[in-house]
């Protein structure tokens, strides 16, 4: 265990293992549908890298970065678009794959922005739900775990861009981060 992690949540089997059961549902579900999963930069690319090769069906991917965090814990209620679909999503059945649903904030204006552009249907899928913490009206339609209200990292969760290549999902110690 990484020395500023207080303890593990998920070892790396239980993601796996996870990771698996949410690939076998996706094809399942969308296995006469026009896939396209969109990957929410940067704290879902882990995820997405290992979900994308968990589904069974022909699917398409591409990639959306936004910001509303900063170096803080907190959000910061702007969202600001950093780099935007390559595809028009006209046709396709939209899935978003997110590390970790909390507030919503963030992915409650993503949704808006991207049902705009009339994809034939749109889904989300989270690796963590962190529902104590939801302020927007919003539900995932895959959650791979709920996590409690603690600040999380590893497998692509940061803090201050730090942590991400943990194998393992961990509580980070509250000194790291002021909390």
């Amino acid at each position: 265990m990484h020395k500023d992690v207080e303890k593990i949540l998920l070892s790396e089997e239980e993601i796996r293992e996870t990771v698996a059961r949410l690939g076998r549902q996706i094809s399942e579900d969308y296995k006469d549908k026009n896939l396209l999963m969109v990957s929410i930069l940067k704290g879902s690319v882990v995820f997405m890298a290992d979900l994308m090769r968990a589904i069974s069906i022909p699917c398409r991917i591409d990639f959306m970065s936004v910001s509303s965090y900063g170096s803080g814990v907190k959000t910061s209620g702007v969202v600001k678009i950093i780099k935007d679909l390559d595809l028009n999503l006209e046709g396709y059945d939209l899935l978003l794959v997110e590390d970790i649903l909390d507030s919503g904030m963030t992915l409650s204006y993503i949704l808006e922005l991207l049902e705009a552009r009339n994809p034939k249907s749109v889904k989300i899928c989270t690796f963590l739900d962190k529902p104590e913490r939801r302020i927007a009206d919003l539900q995932a339609d895959y959650v791979g775990a709920r996590v409690p209200d603690e600040f999380v990292v590893g497998y692509g969760l940061d803090y201050d861009e730090r942590y991400r290549n943990l194998p393992f999902l961990g509580v980070l110690k509250p000194e790291v981060y002021g909390g």
